[in-house]
């Protein structure tokens, strides 16, 4: 099945991240830090295919090395905030073999990267399985954000550009200072090139599919930009994938489950509603004509001619029942002519859309609180550990707690991550305003749920009204065929 996904992030020490593990993560390697001075080992991680660096003519030949080029990466960016590098995550395509796939990928990454200057690290992982065990082949790559001069070394993120005022003199501030704006030496970060770059990877993997005659398509735009009018997915990652198919539920697998279930009953909606706009197409250029029958006219025909052919009182009792209920719905919901009943669905379809567009997102809102309270409550309780590794002066025994609770400290140091930019500065967790921040979306979302139900029962009942009324035209013109051929 094809699929697009493109996505990039920054590898950032403010999140607690480190260029030298990040690189080891995705090549499967044994790395050394020499900023934190220990080693990153994902030698047993397994699933990377390949993995290689492409360098652009400029950067020294000695950052073909992995651990050379990141551990420079590191010495250049001395912030403890420092910005280290950009990270994608680029799906590939089942349709095409793996040496397809890789050649893809090599070409892009060349024509698009390395050909701006970028040194590339990439890797090419095993397929994971997705829900319905459909195969995700996937690459990471890893870009120094940081150019590299002419003469190898590396370069400045940001310039300064100073202002100046209409006669061409710097505007000082109320120290004396130059005020300037700082300017990103390079177009990578802009939104402009990211579109570019989701722009030129669809049209890539699109011709190749061409080239081997197949029919799918990808389409680097968002369901809104295409026009169509369902919920994307969220990504899981290669962990959550894991999890599902050990059976273990997730809060990323629930939600994308919940959206895909939703997308199938809004499609098959629209296409019954579609189904019940032809169909009342048809019935108002019939009832545009001269003595064209209304509703009434065509239900009180239809359970006329089923009495007629009633042999049991009983049955004719029931046929007179279920027409005196369908008028009496009609009439209670003041349908009387097709046009009625037109701007009845119309309505019906217009409130489904809404209420889809604010359930959809009152539910992503909810899943964010609450991965953020789970994310909080695995935080307080991995802390107590991290504050016993810090108290352990020793470096042997430190090491040796290290590895006894590697378990815990990397949960904690994933909490830490997620919950970066939600503490207080105090570092507190504002959770109490967060949990009685959930339940206000959560009632509404139930609430919307609650109106959703009557408008699809209302769609059913006027589904049965069109099956009579299909029927009883069907029995006129029947009539009106043997009529005309008497008369011959």
């Amino acid at each position: 099945m094809a699929l697009f996904h493109l996505t990039v992030t920054q590898v950032k020490r403010s999140a607690g991240q480190s260029a030298i593990a990040s690189a080891a993560y995705r090549a499967g390697e044994r790395l050394y830090s020499e900023y934190y001075g220990e080693y990153s080992d994902y030698t047993r991680k397994g699933g990377v295919i390949c993995s290689d660096i492409l360098l652009p003519p400029q950067a020294p030949p000695e950052y073909q090395d992995r651990q050379t080029l990141w551990n420079a990466v590191e010495e250049a960016e001395r912030g403890k905030d420092a910005q280290l590098a950009y990270s994608f995550d680029i799906a590939l395509q089942n349709e095409f073999s793996l040496e397809e796939n890789i050649a893809l990928a090599r070409q892009f990454l060349s024509e698009q990267f390395v050909s701006r200057g970028m040194v590339v690290d990439f890797a090419v992982h095993q397929p994971d399985k997705e829900d319905g065990g459909i195969p995700n082949p996937h690459f990471h790559v890893l870009c120094p954000i940081r150019p590299i001069r002419e003469d190898g070394k590396w370069g400045f993120k940001q310039r300064r550009v100073y202002r100046l005022d209409e006669d061409g003199n710097r505007i000082p501030d109320s120290k004396g200072k130059s005020l300037f704006d700082a300017v990103p030496t390079t177009d990578w970060g802009s939104p402009e090139t990211l579109e570019h770059w989701r722009e030129t990877w669809a049209k890539m993997c699109n011709a190749k599919f061409e080239e081997k005659g197949l029919p799918c398509r990808i389409d680097h735009r968002s369901y809104l930009r295409q026009g169509l009018d369902l919920l994307p997915t969220v990504h899981e990652g290669p962990a959550v994938r894991q999890m599902e198919a050990r059976g273990i539920a997730t809060d990323k697998g629930d939600l994308n489950r919940w959206i895909k279930a939703t997308n199938a009953l809004l499609k098959d909606l629209k296409r019954r509603i579609a189904a019940l706009f032809g169909w009342l197409n048809e019935v108002r250029e019939e009832l545009s004509k001269p003595q064209a029958p209304t509703l009434a006219d065509l239900l009180g025909a239809y359970y006329g001619a089923r009495n007629a052919g009633a042999w049991s009182n009983k049955a004719k009792t029931g046929n007179l029942q279920r027409f005196a209920d369908t008028v009496n719905y009609l009439t209670e919901q003041k349908l009387y002519t097709v046009d009625d009943l037109e701007a009845r669905v119309t309505s019906h379809n217009e409130r489904i859309e809404e209420l889809k567009a604010s359930m959809g997102g009152k539910w992503e809102r909810m899943e964010e609180l609450k991965d953020l309270l789970e994310q909080a409550e695995r935080y307080r309780e991995r802390k107590p550990i991290y504050d016993r590794m810090n108290a352990i002066h020793w470096q042997g025994q430190r090491e040796k707690f290290k590895a006894a609770h590697e378990g815990e400290l990397r949960q904690f140091y994933m909490a830490r991550r997620k919950l970066n930019g939600h503490f207080t500065p105090e570092s507190k967790l504002p959770l109490a305003k967060r949990r009685a921040e959930y339940g206000q979306p959560q009632q509404a979302y139930q609430e919307e749920c609650a109106a959703y139900k009557p408008i699809r029962e209302d769609l059913m009942k006027l589904y049965q009204v069109k099956s009579t009324v299909d029927t009883a035209r069907r029995q006129q013109e029947q009539t009106q065929h043997r009529d005309r051929d008497m008369e011959r």
